[in-house]
């Protein structure tokens, strides 16, 4: 990396983790807005409110970064342009690629960041953010909805009436069926403990034995589960799709087709994290045509407000194309790709232009 390739990664790096910080420190704002309304609700304080903020700051930093790339790129590369610096290095023989190139390197360092936040920082504390408001504000780890959480495992349907601090699953129901959906057996325990390798311990259970002409009931101390229901599947149920890992919404997809269950909405957030890289380098080749094809005179406000637009301007296509390919079942990867590359093609078609 020569020096003056180092010089626009470093002014560039610069300026998209100050925008970063600008946009996170907003959206906090908001966050921190909302979430006053809920103090009182339960044992929900005002520090639990800015313990949630905060934990939930790693998962907006990483939805932000593609937009903070394109506006740091902006500004970088605009205050080279009307301090007259980028005249002065295609003159000492910079070519416009040679600048594209800089701007794909300070790209590879972004990448890496978001790659790194958005899949072992922010998972993780945006699940304890959750457990914490959960917690405070119900005095349980969760209730989904009012009837608890609904889970479908082959021909058992198994409803989950609370998730404990602890992992332990309380008010358990389970629903044995046949194919024709007719009830044979169900089971109810007041708490479930994990054992690992896919076993639970049930306790307090009551027992119910449905056929045709009777039902047979009985009631046991304790009885072993075997299920592929674990507890971090669970984790991945009471969270937003949006907030998890590669590896985790791999895992939920996988257990939903195994049980032939829809997992598109799953498997959308699985290829929107896949591409969000790609998302990354295609908002900070749109910013190159801008600054190199625009004259000099521009203000800082001006670019930042060119940014600002495309980046809306990307997200409302990118919500709209990902809607429709939810309502009509189109392919997950064609439709998170499909907003990216339509960006990128217009990137390049500029850039050549330019060039």
């Amino acid at each position: 990396m020569n020096v003056l390739t180092r010089y626009i990664v470093i002014d560039i790096l610069k300026a998209a983790f100050m925008a970063a910080i600008l946009l996170l420190t907003l959206f906090d704002l908001f966050t921190f807005s909302d979430e006053l309304d809920d103090i009182g609700r339960g044992d929900y304080t005002l520090m639990d409110v800015c313990y949630f903020v905060t934990m939930t700051s790693p998962t907006v930093f990483y939805e932000l970064m593609p937009a903070s790339a394109l506006i740091g790129s902006l500004f970088a590369l605009g205050s080279m342009a009307n301090n007259h610096e980028l005249i002065a290095m295609r003159a000492s023989g910079l070519s416009v690629f040679g600048i594209i190139r800089a701007v794909l390197v300070a790209g590879c360092f972004l990448v890496v960041v978001a790659v790194f936040v958005g899949e072992f920082v922010a998972p993780v504390a945006e699940e304890k953010a959750q457990v914490m408001r959960a917690t405070a504000q119900h005095n349980a780890f969760f209730r989904n909805l009012k009837y608890g959480i609904w889970l479908r495992e082959g021909h058992r349907f198994i409803n989950i009436r609370l998730i404990k601090d602890n992992g332990n699953l309380a008010d358990i129901s389970i629903y044995e069926t046949d194919a024709q959906r007719h009830l044979l057996h169900t089971i109810h325990a007041n708490e479930g403990v994990y054992l690992g390798k896919q076993q639970w311990r049930l306790q307090d259970i009551q027992d119910s034995v449905v056929s045709n002409t009777q039902m047979q009931a009985s009631s046991t101390q304790e009885e072993l589960w075997n299920s592929s229901i674990s507890p971090d599947l669970l984790k991945i149920v009471v969270v937003n799709p949006d907030n998890l890992s590669l590896y985790d919404l791999a895992m939920y997809v996988e257990f939903l087709k195994d049980n032939r269950q829809k997992s598109q909405l799953y498997e959308m957030s699985f290829w929107g994290r896949v591409v969000t890289p790609l998302v990354i380098f295609a908002m900070l080749l749109v910013s190159t045509p801008f600054v190199i094809g625009v004259k000099r005179g521009v203000s800082a406000a001006s670019r930042i407000l060119i940014g600002v637009v495309i980046g809306m301007g990307f997200n409302v296509l990118d919500m709209t194309i990902s809607h429709i390919g939810l309502i009509y079942s189109l392919n997950p990867p064609l439709i998170a790709f499909i907003p990216s590359l339509l960006v990128l093609s217009g990137a390049v078609y500029a850039i050549r232009k330019v060039g």
